[in-house]
């Protein structure tokens, strides 16, 4: 390709400051440096993370940035010693690694990796790649990479361990969601919580994550699903995706852990809470049955600290958190692109709205105030 070798000059949403618009200007993006990937980015879809870390988490460092972690593209071209991609691949990047070598990819009990992109920082609070590892640049100034992905952007550059093939079948616009969201929901259900069959299940909070969890339930065989949102418009929704009941917070004067355990002779037997919040945090452990109720946390939330009563933990209830849904990312999504090829997992239902890179803050205005489940950027054709 002419552009092998070559800085490729693209559009990218930028993030300037914090609690802004962002802004659709042509960035720099510089060749893939050894085991990198340069990523012709085709679709990419929003997620609450993005949105959290732009308006809602209060700090300033970590800017400017390009956002995104939840695309899927084609490979452009390849750096130095990369041998499992060449352009033309179909590829999901990832924020979570798998290099396949470390303590952490060697043990089956976890996803996480020494090479993620959290690792390769340590002392930096915020969620980007330094300035001496990004490769986007503009106005002369280096834009840092969200979470290492940053698929807001036409062109992007990823570590080959945080990069997963994909069929040359798979829909792009579709097979992104399980970039984070979809993964990260079903996941928590199927690998973290294990869910059993016949159980009762409760999920806190009905976006992309919170529907991902309601499908994992389902497919996992528990027998009764309640969904808990403050927004009945969201029950028909997760109806679709296998809930059982329907309960808004907002109707009833008791807590909600009061609420469930009278609906359930004591308590779920799984919760999840996939909303980010320290309160729902607590409620959800809280509606789980004393001597073992799981509770498994999927929301992400750095500025505010956890908190329960000891009794909830010594009575033997498990609190527990889900990153990526537990899924060891390289060797699994493919997996999950495979499921939804063959009908076994639903991804075309999440899509609510279809947007072009250039009205993003249209699609931000849409989460921000709840309309739709997620909406899909599509940057290019191919």
């Amino acid at each position: 390709m002419d552009t092998v070798g070559k800085v490729i000059r693209c559009r990218a949403a930028v993030a300037w400051e914090p609690c802004k618009p962002l802004v659709i200007e042509e960035i720099e993006v510089a060749p893939p440096e050894a085991q990198e990937v340069r990523i012709k980015i085709v679709a990419t879809a929003l997620c609450h993370t993005d949105l959290y870390f732009l308006y809602e988490r209060g700090r300033r460092e970590g800017f400017p940035a390009v956002l995104g972690h939840e695309g899927a593209g084609i490979v452009e071209s390849v750096g130095p010693g990369v041998t499992r991609f060449k352009p033309g691949d179909k590829v999901i990047p990832l924020f979570v690694s798998q290099c396949g070598e470390c303590r952490f990819c060697l043990n089956p009990s976890t996803n996480q990796c020494d090479k993620s992109w959290s690792s390769q920082r340590p002392g930096k609070r915020y969620d980007v790649s330094s300035d001496t590892t990004s490769r986007l640049k503009c106005r002369g100034k280096t834009l840092l990479q969200y979470l290492g992905t940053s698929t807001f952007s036409e062109y992007t550059v990823v570590n080959e361990v945080a990069v997963a093939k994909i069929p040359d079948s798979a829909p792009l616009d579709k097979v992104c969601l399980l970039g984070c969201g979809v993964a990260t929901g079903y996941g928590a259900a199927i690998n973290t919580a294990k869910v059993q069959p016949g159980s009762t299940c409760a999920v806190f909070g009905l976006g992309g994550v919170g529907l991902a969890t309601v499908m994992g339930c389902k497919a996992a065989g528990a027998s009764r699903i309640i969904a808990v949102d403050v927004n009945k418009d969201k029950f028909p929704k997760a109806k679709v995706f296998g809930a059982t009941d329907f309960v808004n917070p907002k109707d009833h004067d008791k807590p909600i852990s009061q609420v469930l355990a009278e609906m359930t002779n004591g308590g779920v037997d799984f919760s999840f809470e996939c909303v980010g919040s320290v309160e729902v945090m607590r409620g959800a452990l809280e509606s789980c049955i004393k001597g073992w109720g799981v509770s498994v946390l999927t929301g992400y939330n750095d500025s505010q600290d956890m908190s329960t009563r000891c009794l909830q933990l010594l009575a033997g209830r498990t609190w527990k958190g889900s990153l990526f849904g537990g899924y060891k990312s390289v060797e699994s999504v493919p997996r999950l692109v495979g499921e939804y090829m063959e009908g076994k997992l639903q991804l075309d239902e999440f899509v609510t709205h279809t947007l072009p890179l250039d009205r993003i803050n249209e699609a931000f205005d849409l989460m921000i105030n709840r309309e739709g489940i997620r909406t899909v950027l599509h940057l290019s054709t191919h």
